[in-house]
């Protein structure tokens, strides 16, 4: 299991676009992948789930990743958000 910390770069927030894309990354990994935010923790595979977060710019979040891919899956989610 790797837990890596992000900053939602997108600005002003973050909406259906970026979502769909963000589970479209993360769909990509064997791994499991997460979204913890405070208490929440997000299947990054599920629409509907990342879509309750309501992310904004500026926020710190923590990314889980947790299976046979999960270095890569990190990686990743890393960069996409580095990206958005």
């Amino acid at each position: 299991m790797i837990k890596t910390s992000v900053v939602v770069k997108a600005n002003p927030g973050f909406d259906g676009r970026p979502i769909a894309l963000l589970v479209q990354e993360a769909s990509q990994y064997a791994s499991k992948v997460y979204i913890q935010v405070a208490e929440k923790n997000i299947n990054a595979k599920s629409i509907m789930g990342m879509m309750s977060l309501n992310l904004i710019g500026g926020e710190e979040i923590t990314v889980v990743t947790d299976g046979e891919d999960e270095q890569k899956a990190a990686e990743g989610i890393k960069t996409f958000f580095a990206n958005v």
